[in-house]
């Protein structure tokens, strides 16, 4: 079978980056021919990522006639910011299924909240988003929300054979906005486990935030919950960079925090399992609604109880009382409350630490996962020759 990936990102970066390597390369060992077409490089990790396909074009570069006369079974499609790009490929490519990784085909903002106040929109896109959202930031230029290629962009991935959504959450998101149930299947992303030597000690008071430090991560909330901890020693390393590592940077020295709190930047990979292995607390302070969160999953892999804000898909896997604590959004006394009882008590900290791993070792099975793209790739791939792509109506 050949199946040509879509992502607008070749190297590391965030999760989705995390997660097409992944299934590249676990396809890739069920003899699975791959090639990826993309569009920008990250900066970092471009060997291991093109070390997944057997060819890679750049849209950029002209290379995208090259990519599907390659003659893919089917296209898979990941993240993907250009709107000639995703009609070129409805047009003219293989069966196409889509993995929905967040908010990017229905929101034109991306983040799923309203800018000046952060509030969680659950509106179905339309023309009032234009009102609603006024500017959009692309790049380092502004331009009016106009949501009109949003909408288009919505039609055309109506079209796709296939989604699968990596939340439930996702799911009901493109539910509200007229896609098919019976052409949805939703699957978490595989988080991969701990080390098998990790032992989690709880022994120091260390509270840990791993991710992309922009304004929707919540960082800046929880450094206002932090500044009202009780508990003495305390520590938190904000592991991560971003555009809203600055502000945040700002922040701790406006609270005094300075001796509690380092942001260490981006760090590999097996310094942030060391991090996290040293720690008795992870935090997901979210303030926009997260597809999933799989960070948090990753902690739980660690052993580590959870705390984090009650938005998006974090109450799919985080359960209040059983491997961390859930919060209200925005309360900050609450996080720094919960976040304080499990500082303050290390067998807590144990216990729901311990759950919460177990937990997640019944949920990230690669190998059911790989089955499980695979089996959808594959129907789409034997029902498209004898049934014509779905052409759906566009949005009143």
């Amino acid at each position: 079978m050949r199946v040509l990936f879509v992502h607008q990102r070749l190297g590391d970066l965030g999760g989705a980056e995390s997660t097409v390597r992944r299934l590249g390369e676990g396809l890739r060992a069920r003899g699975v021919e791959l090639g990826l077409v993309h569009g920008e490089l990250t900066g970092k990790g471009h060997e291991r990522f093109r070390d997944c396909f057997e060819r890679c074009w750049c849209w950029k570069e002209g290379e995208l006639p090259s990519a599907l006369a390659w003659g893919a079974d089917v296209t898979f499609v990941h993240k993907l910011d250009d709107l000639a790009v995703l009609e070129h490929l409805v047009e003219e490519a293989s069966p196409l299924v889509r993995m929905v990784h967040d908010h990017d085909i229905y929101c034109q903002r991306r983040h799923r909240y309203l800018p000046w106040n952060r509030e969680i929109c659950t509106r179905r896109a339309g023309w009032v988003c234009g009102a609603l959202c006024g500017v959009v930031r692309e790049g380092q230029r502004l331009r009016l929300a106009w949501p009109g290629d949003k909408l288009k962009e919505i039609e055309l991935s109506r079209r796709f054979d296939h989604h699968v959504t990596v939340s439930d959450y996702l799911k009901r998101e493109l539910l509200l906005h007229g896609f098919d149930e019976a052409r949805i299947t939703t699957l978490w992303p595989a988080v991969r486990d701990a080390a098998a030597d990790h032992q989690a000690t709880y022994r120091e008071p260390l509270v840990v935030f791993a991710g992309q430090i922009l304004r929707g991560k919540g960082v800046d909330v929880l450094l206002q919950a932090l500044a009202l901890l009780r508990t003495p020693g305390w520590r938190c390393s904000i592991v991560g960079d971003g555009s809203y590592k600055g502000r945040c940077e700002a922040l701790v020295r406006e609270l005094r925090l300075e001796d509690r709190v380092t942001l260490p930047g981006w760090v590999p990979q097996d310094e942030l399992h060391r991090t996290l292995s040293g720690a008795r607390v992870g935090v997901v302070p979210s303030v926009w609604p997260e597809p999933l969160g799989a960070v948090g999953i990753e902690m739980l892999r660690h052993g580590l109880p959870v705390v984090g804000f009650d938005v998006g898909g974090i109450s799919e896997w985080l359960k209040d009382g059983v491997n961390g604590y859930l919060v209200p959004v925005f309360d900050r006394a609450r996080l720094a409350e919960r976040i304080d009882a499990l500082l303050a008590d290390p067998e807590l900290a144990r216990r729901l630490g311990q759950a919460g791993r177990e937990q997640a070792a019944t949920w990230c099975d690669e190998e059911r996962n790989f089955a499980v793209v695979l089996d959808v790739l594959r129907d789409v791939a034997e029902r498209s020759t004898s049934q014509e792509r779905p052409r759906a109506a566009q949005l009143a």
